[in-house]
């Protein structure tokens, strides 16, 4: 170790490839970031790889092993590739996915999708630039709308129902979310519901983040029902800046404004909680071009330019000042014609992260 390594600040961050595409993206993200902390100087990173997925089967007998959760309940961040659970032997199938059970484990109820175009990248709206802030614990998806076990039931073979689940306090928590991140951005909220409808649950939504809002002056606040949004992001999504919504809404709105903004192989995404934070790629694993080069890294890398952004504000600035250079280097090799095929270039996955790399802190 030269003299100034020993100086530098050394953090600790986990790191998952996961299926399919996630180990040709994953080691993609990492050469990026490695080199961005470089550029940024004065921290660096030292790499936990964790087994998960389909590798995880081979060595441990299942696709999450025990080890890989101790070991990231004692890290503030992790990076984690796509799994293919559809691939898994018919005895994990079933369950709850890798990625999954670690969100519900640590609690991340904050899921935070921007959508932004880029320059040079095909976009139906390239005037985009917002976040979706989606609530991530409660509301009517089955694995996370009971306290215990699944919230879909059949009382007979042709009936099946669903409950969901929203409380005042995971209400509160992912307002502060949205209205903390819109008065660092254009101090504008957008709440989303459909209490016309689901007055009990999602007018709760409505009422408790309005009165967050109030705790937040500088910001202005707006709301609409989810058709309405869906139509106004298709006919004016550049008019928007933190749009925060239930889960299963901002599911659907998140991957919406993906597609607007560019595509879900653009879009980035974090999972995170008041201290851990997990960054997270919203596409698949895309088991039908894993291993041919042919995979996009940018929803992965500007997913761990997020991470590092959380990690400079709680950690070191420095973290701050790679995420940065991360998105301008993204930026300027997509606006230089260097693109994967998904988004109408010819650049292999490597080629794609070379063109990156060269353009860090130019």
């Amino acid at each position: 170790m030269t003299d100034e390594t020993a100086t530098l600040q050394h953090h600790r961050i986990g790191i998952l490839e996961g299926d399919g595409i996630g180990r040709e993206i994953v080691p993609a993200t990492r050469t990026v970031v490695d080199a961005a902390v470089a550029a940024a100087g004065g921290v660096a990173v030292d790499w936990v790889p964790l087994p998960i997925g389909a590798a995880a089967i081979d060595s441990h007998g299942t696709p999450l092993p025990e080890e890989t959760l101790e070991s990231l309940a004692g890290l503030d961040a992790w990076i984690l590739g796509p799994h293919d659970s559809a691939s898994y032997p018919p005895q994990f199938r079933g369950e709850l996915t890798p990625g999954g059970r670690i969100r519900k484990h640590f609690d991340l109820y904050a899921n935070i999708r921007p959508a932004c175009a880029l320059p040079g990248a095909p976009s139906v709206s390239p005037e985009m630039d917002l976040v979706v802030v989606r609530e991530n614990t409660e509301g009517f998806y089955a694995d996370r709308n009971m306290a215990v076990g699944s919230g879909e039931f059949m009382p007979t073979p042709d009936i099946a129902l669903a409950v969901g689940v929203v409380t005042r306090a995971a209400c509160e928590r992912i307002a502060h979310t949205a209205f903390d991140l819109a008065s660092r951005r254009r101090k504008r909220v957008t709440i989303v519901h459909k209490a016309n409808v689901l007055s009990h649950t999602t007018g709760l939504f409505r009422d408790v983040c309005e009165e967050v809002g109030r705790l937040y002056p500088s910001v202005t606040v707006d709301d609409r029902h989810v058709d309405a949004m869906a139509a106004l992001l298709v006919r004016r999504g550049e008019e928007f800046d933190v749009v925060v919504t239930e889960n299963m809404f901002g599911d659907i709105l998140s991957d919406l404004a993906a597609e607007l903004s560019g595509s879900l192989g653009t879009a980035a995404s974090i999972n995170a909680s008041r201290t851990k934070a997990m960054a997270q790629a919203a596409h698949g694993a895309a088991p039908d071009i894993a291993g041919l080069g042919r995979a996009n890294p940018v929803a992965l890398i500007l997913s761990a330019a997020m991470l590092l952004d959380r990690l400079g504000a709680r950690v070191d600035s420095h973290f701050t000042a790679a995420a940065r250079i991360i998105e301008d280097a993204v930026r300027a090799t997509i606006a230089a014609g260097t693109a994967t095929a998904d988004l109408g270039g010819t650049a292999s996955t490597a080629e794609f992260t070379a063109g990156v790399v060269a353009r860090l802190g130019a």
